[in-house]
This record gives C-alpha cells, sequence and structure tokens, in this order.
C-alpha cells in the first residue's frame, strides 16, 4: 500500500482557491455558494475557457465575489492554473474526458483540489497515475466531492468515530438508505453517457465498474466479500424503525467504491470485513414495492443495455435528444423543493448498532452539491487538516473539518447509538 502521508503541500500562492469551470450549470451554482459563504479577505479566482462569459458569471454573484479575478485557460493545459492556486475546484467534466490533465497538475504542484465526479473508472486513473505523485509533493487529491459521495463517506467515517469513542468494536456491516427528490442536468447525462460508452469500448472500464473494491488501496488486502447486485427488499429488512420497501440505487456502486477506498486508506480502521450497501427508498404506498421493482429491473436493464446503446450512433443520438442539454438543469424553483436524507444503519463486532443520519433541503445533485463542493474547496483552504496526501476521498482528507461545516451550512448531521 503506498504512503498516504506527505509533506506539507506549498501555501504560498497568489490565489486561495480557484473554481474552474464557473460558466457550467453546477460551477455557477457553486461560484454562488462560495462568494456567499467565504471567508472576508479570501483570494479567489474563477476559471473557464471564455473571459466573457466568466466576467458575466463574476458580475452577477453576491458581494465580493464581484471582485474576483477571471482567469482564461483550456482544461487540456491547466499546469500555470494549478501552479497559482493553493486549492483548484472543478466542474468540468466529464472527468474521465476532460480531467486527468488537471489532476496530473495539481499532484505535480503540490495544489489541493476537489471535482463532484461520480466516474469510477476516472478516479481509477487519477489513484495509477498521481497517487505517488502527489503523496509526494503533498497534494490532496480529493474526488467525489458532492452527492457522490459525501453523504455516504462521512456517514461511515461519522459512525466509526463513534464507534472508537464508545469502544465497540469494528463496523462489519453498514447500510445506507437514500431518500432523494431531484432532478438531472446536461452534464450529469453526458458523464453517465460517457460512461456506458466507456464500458462498451474498454474491458479495463467493465472490470472497475464491475469490482466493488476496484478503488481500494490496496486490493490484494480486501477481504473480497461479495456485493448485490440488485435489490428489491422490504425496508424493515434494513432496519425495525423503517417502512415501506427499497430498491437498488443507482449511485450506490461508485458511492461505495469511495468508503471502501476510504477504509483502506485509513488502514481499514472501520473493519476488515466490513459489508457495505446502498440502497433507494420508494416510500410507503401501496405502490411501493410496484415502484421498488420498475426501478430495479431498470437499473438492471440499464446496466445491460446501456453500454450498448450509447456505443452506437443512433443510441447516442436517441439519449442526446432526450437528455437535458449540457449547461442546463433543473429551475430555480425544482432546486428549492428538492431534497435528500441519507440514512445509514451499522452494527459493530459487539453488536452495536448505530444509525447516521444526512438530510439537507435542495436539489441533491444542484443546491445541496454546490454546498458539499464549495465547503470541501473552503475546508481545503482554510482549515487545519491532517498530513494526508494523494488520492484520497472526501473523509479521508477533510474528515469532520468537513461534517462541522456542513453542519453550519444548515445540512442536520446526526450519529445515534440505536442498541
Amino acid at each position: 500500500m503506498a504512503e498516504v502521508f506527505g509533506r506539507t503541500a506549498v501555501t504560498a500562492r497568489e490565489f486561495d482557491l480557484v473554481l474552474f469551470g464557473a460558466t457550467g450549470f453546477v460551477g455557477g451554482l457553486t461560484a454562488e455558494y462560495i462568494a456567499r459563504s467565504a471567508p472576508a479577505g479570501a483570494r479567489i479566482a474563477l476559471a473557464g475557457r471564455s473571459a466573457d462569459k466568466l466576467a458575466a458569471v463574476r458580475d452577477a454573484l453576491p458581494g465580493a465575489g464581484r471582485d474576483w479575478q477571471v482567469i482564461v485557460v483550456d482544461a487540456s493545459a491547466p499546469e500555470e492554473l494549478a501552479k497559482r492556486a493553493k486549492v483548484v475546484v472543478t466542474t468540468v467534466g466529464p472527468y474521465a474526458k476532460y480531467g486527468l490533465p488537471l489532476v496530473k497538475a495539481c499532484a505535480e504542484a503540490g495544489t489541493h483540489y476537489a471535482d463532484l465526479t461520480g466516474e469510477p473508472q476516472f478516479i481509477k486513473e487519477c489513484i495509477d497515475k498521481f497517487h505517488d505523485v502527489a503523496v509526494s509533493t503533498g497534494a490532496k487529491i480529493v474526488n467525489a466531492c458532492g452527492y457522490d459521495s459525501v453523504p455516504s463517506d462521512l456517514n461511515v467515517y461519522e459512525i466509526y468515530r463513534k464507534s472508537i469513542a464508545d469502544q465497540t468494536g469494528e463496523l462489519e456491516s453498514a447500510t445506507l438508505v437514500a431518500s432523494i427528490k431531484g432532478g438531472l442536468s446536461g452534464g450529469t447525462v453526458a458523464s453517465m453517457r460517457e460512461l456506458m460508452a466507456d464500458m462498451a469500448d474498454d474491458p479495463k472500464v467493465r472490470k472497475v465498474m464491475g469490482d466493488p473494491y476496484s478503488l481500494s488501496a490496496d486490493r490484494s488486502l480486501e477481504a473480497d466479500l461479495p456485493e448485490p447486485r440488485a435489490t428489491l427488499a422490504p425496508a424493515s429488512s434494513i432496519d425495525p424503525s423503517l417502512k415501506g420497501w427499497v430498491a437498488t440505487f443507482m449511485m450506490g456502486p461508485g458511492n461505495s467504491k469511495i468508503v471502501r477506498r476510504s477504509n483502506g486508506l485509513l488502514g481499514w480502521a472501520y473493519g476488515k470485513h466490513l459489508r457495505y450497501y446502498e440502497v433507494m427508498s420508494t416510500g410507503e404506498s401501496l405502490a411501493s414495492p410496484l415502484i421498488a421493482a420498475g426501478i430495479t429491473g431498470g437499473m438492471v436493464a440499464g446496466f445491460l443495455g446501456g453500454p450498448i446503446l450509447a456505443k452506437f450512433g443512433v443510441g447516442r443520438k436517441l439519449m442526446e435528444k432526450v437528455a437535458p442539454k449540457p449547461g442546463t438543469g433543473p429551475s430555480a424553483e425544482s432546486r428549492e423543493n428538492g431534497w435528500f436524507t441519507s440514512q445509514t444503519f451499522a452494527r459493530t463486532s459487539s453488536g452495536a448498532k448505530y444509525v447516521a443520519t444526512m438530510s439537507a433541503q435542495g436539489d441533491p445533485g444542484y443546491k445541496a452539491t454546490s454546498v458539499m463542493l464549495g465547503e470541501s474547496g473552503l475546508s481545503l483552504a482554510f482549515d487545519a487538516l491532517s498530513g494526508a496526501a494523494g488520492i484520497l476521498t472526501p473523509a479521508t482528507a477533510m474528515g469532520s473539518s468537513l461534517t462541522d461545516r456542513l453542519r453550519k451550512a444548515g445540512f442536520t448531521i446526526e450519529i445515534k447509538r440505536s442498541a
């Protein structure tokens, strides 16, 4: 296992934080959030390909955001950008297509980095190519700092900390139950389409997607416990307090890989034999089991047929026709009316039970994600964090500093011992 603690990254930079991709849909929401939340005197800039579009975003920001500098940079040549910033936050995706040059530049420059990718094949390539480089320079390269996968990662991390304080043993099982109301943006659909095409073309990508431990800190040291491929079950089978039914959660496989990577980077502190899984609640109505069956069946069909559909021209054109266009997303009203609740039910080796709950008002993929990504960048820029370096996760890079920030930002985050 590669060392994950490197020397402290260089901090004497022109900017505390640069937001790359500010003219995109989520980028604009993140810029607005950071403008409202950054400490006084923070040195922040917006970066992207078009000076005019960046200026338009900046001029619409509240407060000190209107004074931020704009930097024109291409995604293929971000080296100078990385050298000028203490932290780079990026929303430029699909990351597998556009993201690697920036990760490379930040790793080599000792610059901290945060993104909101939900693309495991991209994270795997980052690990293989740049983990050791980032360790040597002290750079914290943090993937999945949005709804992918902050609730999943921090819930388990905080349960682990509570179990340590209670001296109740290692975690043996943890299941997240997701309840959400939200929409899709063009960028999210583009990333999904790119992933499906990669799965069709590249057996290595299919292997990454199919292996629950593909992002592990050391694959050879994993217990290699099997992961369920599809779920259709009464919610009470997870915990007696739950009602209704649960189904396969589309984001579960990717989130699970992040949680397992956190465990490995921490030396399997959660537990060497932890079984982790995620499901989605379909409510308590009489139609709940039918909805659950439909979701699970649709997910299985999508996993099997999606790569083929995305590979061929007619399939790609169909997906492009029905999907939101790049740079677009849910309306302001829809973003405000969205919400999410992530409940993680865990059991330790002593039989103790815990439940961690993270919830927030706002579309999980957009309003809530802009908060999570924004606070991740601000934490990397301004908090006193551990010396961990390399290709990290939210839990191993920011840990409870991010938990505290999200609470202050209005998130509900509770960890309770239930037995």
